[in-house]
């Protein structure tokens, strides 16, 4: 598999504070990468080191296949466009004042803007000043100026942050298009696991700035062990006729069974006697296996 970010033992100190500590990314090309991890678990500073706003304490960084170093950061940076913490505007200049601002800078053709703005949904704000739109129009306006340019990477802190439902629709929609409308790799941090898991492929969970999964999505998924619940007239005579069945809370739980063999249970309970009152088919959910993970109820 090719990959678009890695990363080798990268690891940020601030005195003897260990932030983020020895880890290694590796973001698939043409994905949209979750960034997992509860508030102050590092992840917006991984995404500084990766963009060269901080600078590791020790580990390499690979972005679009170049090892970046201070001599080559600015000419690998020409292909990334991010969002950080909140986006930056001109208050007192519409959309595509803004946006000309970054052409001109940039050195692009102005078709830019205006592909950027469709790609927002901002075509329509006319003579509006920045300072006057919405958050989510504001997180918006900092993803178009992002756009400019066509990066093959966009790197995406919280960008749902703030936002009313409405809002985070229409930020998860434009990020899931992405991959497929600019061929972009997208890597998008959040504390959040229900709103990595309506946009992400892939999935990296940080926990006390050490990664604790990589994997993709169906790997996280698939961590969710079924098991079958059980509550009877006489758990205590039961869990004796079912000897892998642990009793909890009232309840008697069992390995995930096949069909015959719950019938098998079913029936060797009835003919001693027991009655079965309830029957459910259980998994631990996403945010079961995330709060095992960090360690923490932040995104719950």
């Amino acid at each position: 598999m090719d990959y678009c970010i890695t990363t080798d033992r990268l690891t940020k100190r601030y005195g003897q504070e260990v932030s983020v500590n020895r880890i290694g990314l590796a973001v698939p090309i043409g994905t949209v990468y979750g960034f997992l991890g509860p508030n102050g678990a590092g992840k917006t500073t991984t995404m500084k080191m990766l963009l060269g706003l901080v600078h590791p304490t020790e580990g390499d960084i690979c972005v679009l296949g170049q090892n970046v170093n201070e001599k080559n950061r600015l000419s690998v940076l020409r292909n990334v466009g991010s969002l950080i913490d909140s986006p930056s505007y001109y208050g007192h200049l519409t959309a595509r004042e803004n946006l000309e601002i970054v052409r001109s800078l940039r050195g692009l053709p102005k078709g830019e803007i205006d592909a950027a703005l469709d790609t927002v949904r901002l075509t329509g704000t006319g003579n509006k000043q920045a300072s006057k739109f919405s958050l989510g129009m504001k997180q918006r306006l900092g993803i178009a100026a992002a756009l400019m340019g066509r990066p093959k990477l966009m790197i995406l802190d919280e960008p749902t942050n703030g936002l009313d439902p409405a809002g985070i629709q229409e930020m998860r929609e434009l990020i899931k298009s992405l991959p497929a409308q600019y061929g972009m790799t997208v890597m998008v941090s959040s504390h959040l696991l229900s709103e990595i898991g309506q946009i992400a492929d892939h999935v990296g969970i940080i926990r006390k700035g050490e990664l604790v999964f990589q994997d993709t999505l169906a790997s996280l998924h698939a961590k969710s062990s079924r098991h079958l619940a059980l509550r009877t007239s006489d758990n205590e005579r039961a869990a004796t006729l079912l000897p892998n069945s642990k009793g909890t809370d009232g309840w008697l739980t069992l390995p995930q069974l096949t069909d015959e063999q719950a019938a098998e249970a079913s029936l060797l309970l009835a003919q001693n006697g027991i009655g079965i009152m309830r029957m459910e088919q259980r998994e631990k959910s996403l945010e079961d296996i995330f709060l095992e993970m960090t360690g923490t109820e932040a995104a719950l």
